[in-house]
Formats: structure tokens, C-alpha cells, sequence
């Protein structure tokens, strides 16, 4: 039996990072979060790109259009899409998870999802605190971990 594990290891790698602005002061915590995990796992400032798009709905597209570059060994996706008082938040929710896997699959690349999807403002902000609860880190650490995995796996082709 053969047993693949990717480490976080991030020296070398271009990796973009995909976040929206609405819900501005929860995804700039997740940004600070994902900058910070991949700093810590040897990835150069001038090897991330950071697209800003409106809101979670356009991640999907900005995602889309990095995988299709080719230029980069792992995306992360960061947003945060709070519940409502209409269904808007059951639509959104749904297709950015959606179009996200759907790029991963197709581009067979590492796209981590740093998305929120949340009840309330306060729990979207809990879970863009400070430190390793940070789910913007946490989706970096994803990004290496799988990107260090998928390259492991594809020496033995």
C-alpha cells in the first residue's frame, strides 16, 4: 500500500488568492489569515496575487479565469456570505461552493474554499479572528497541503 500526504510547504509556489470585498472587515481577516499561513510556509510576497472581486458570487469567475492560466499551483477562495431574511443567502451559498468545486475538478488544481457561510455577523467574524481559528489560514495551509499532495502523487506518472 501506498500512502500520499501533502505537507504545507510553499517555497517555490504561485499561489493566487480570490476574495470579495463585500463583508469587507470579515474578508480582510480572512485575507490577513491566508497572507499569513502561506508567509509562514515559505511562499514569497511577490509569488501571491490577490483579486479583489465585488462580492462571493463573482469568486467563481475570478477563480475560473487563474485556473485556466495556468500560472499558479493552488487558488484560495475568500468570502462571506451571511444569512438574510430572503432565500438570497441559500442561492449564493450554494453556487459559490458549487462553481468552486467545479473549477478544482476540472483544472485538477488545489482550490481551497475560505468561504463563510455564516448566521449571523458575529459568527463570521469569530471565525476570522485572530491566530490559527482563522479560516482564511486555514484555507492557505489547505492550498499547500493538497498542492504539495497532487505534485507527489503525479511524480509517480
Amino acid at each position: 500500500m501506498r500512502e500520499f500526504l501533502g505537507k504545507p510547504f510553499g517555497t517555490g509556489l504561485r499561489v493566487a488568492i480570490v476574495v470579495a470585498r463585500f463583508n469587507r472587515s470579515v474578508t480582510e481577516s480572512l485575507l490577513d489569515g491566508a497572507l499569513a499561513g502561506l508567509r509562514e510556509h515559505g511562499v514569497a510576497d511577490q509569488a501571491i496575487d490577490v483579486l479583489r472581486v465585488p462580492g462571493a458570487f463573482e469568486i467563481t469567475v475570478a477563480a475560473e479565469h487563474c485556473a485556466a492560466s495556468g500560472r499558479y499551483a493552488a487558488l484560495i477562495c475568500l468570502g462571506a456570505v451571511v444569512r438574510g431574511e430572503t432565500p438570497h443567502f441559500e442561492f449564493i451559498s450554494r453556487e459559490v461552493s458549487r462553481g468552486v468545486n467545479d473549477v478544482a475538478c476540472r483544472h485538477r488544481i488545489p482550490v481551497a474554499f475560505g468561504v463563510l457561510t455564516t448566521d449571523t455577523m458575529e459568527q463570521a467574524l469569530a471565525r476570522a479572528g485572530d491566530g490559527h481559528g482563522n479560516k482564511g489560514y486555514e484555507a492557505a495551509i489547505t492550498a499547500l497541503e493538497m498542492a504539495a499532495l497532487l505534485r507527489e502523487h503525479a511524480r509517480l506518472d
